[in-house]
């Protein structure tokens, strides 16, 4: 069923699908959350993308910024990130001058960013705001990454569009088969990574979507612990979707191929044991 919400309820004592146990003492709290949100014409619903995002965060007691990074927009984008910033004084606009992309725009925005704790998140109002607080909650158990999945226990889509569901599905199950892993909604943005994780995942190599899963797949092959939790997502209301799947295709096997060969092939090399060797030793 393309329509409707796919994979259960929306419940909150949904299961946790733990894949490796915390490695940071949970007493120890982050200080401050960065949401790092690409935007390419966006005018019909950024503002509202951001004004939710702060009242759920604020409501919660979050300390936050939410780094918007305007990827070469031909509408009134920019003009309306400029004039919330004077009434959301954590909103903070960037603009990615270079070459655009997706990939490149997180890029920009995750330079941008000076929270010890990183969400990314899309800027079309499909993600939800309360998930993000949920992301920092856990990942003060101390975790350093967690994943969301809408097709686990608890999770779920709204308006999915058939075929690409199946193309979804089919690429996850081929992920999850290459590496071994349980997650099975990899090539979602939406997730959550502590600073060290984003400094320990570099150099990043994607330009565009296939970021989505490169920083994921370079987490877990580098030794971060992580794990899973239900979200929900709905499909877009306003604007028009910049994900073209013809011309990713090739892009998300490179980057999945990629680290496929340092997973077996580097001999640990990128491992964050290995750089915490090379740390003491300098």
């Amino acid at each position: 069923m393309p329509d409707g919400i796919r994979n259960g309820s929306t419940a909150a004592a949904a299961e946790r699908l733990a894949t490796a146990s915390p490695t940071r003492d949970s007493s120890t709290r982050l200080r401050l959350l960065s949401v790092v949100i690409p935007a390419r014409d966006e005018e019909g619903c950024i503002l509202s993308t951001v004004e939710h995002l702060h009242l759920e965060l604020s409501l919660n007691g979050v300390p936050h910024e939410i780094v918007v990074v305007d990827d070469g927009s031909t509408d009134g984008t920019w003009g309306i990130l400029e004039r919330a910033r004077g009434r959301i004084p954590e909103l903070v606009p960037v603009r990615n001058t270079g070459p655009n992309g997706f990939g490149l725009a997180i890029r920009t925005g995750l330079a941008a960013a000076t929270g010890d704790a990183m969400v990314i998140m899309m800027a079309d109002e499909s993600d939800d705001c309360h998930d993000v607080v949920r992301y920092w909650n856990t990942l003060h158990e101390g975790f350093d990454c967690v994943f969301g999945s809408r097709f686990v226990k608890g999770g779920g889509t709204i308006d999915y569009p058939r075929i690409k569901w199946l193309l979804n599905r089919m690429a996850n199950t081929f992920i999850q088969v290459l590496f071994g892993i349980r997650l099975n909604d990899t090539t979602n943005a939406f997730k959550a990574y502590r600073r060290e994780v984003i400094e320990g995942c570099q150099p990043l190599l994607s330009p565009h979507f296939n970021i989505t899963v490169e920083l994921p797949l370079k987490a877990i092959v580098r030794g971060y612990s992580w794990t899973v939790i239900p979200i929900t997502w709905r499909n877009r209301r306003t604007g028009l979707a910049k994900l073209r799947i013809r011309e990713m295709g090739s892009r998300y096997f490179f980057i999945v191929a990629y680290v496929w060969l340092e997973k077996y092939f580097s001999r640990g090399d990128y491992h964050r044991a290995a750089s915490r060797r090379l740390d003491r030793a300098s």
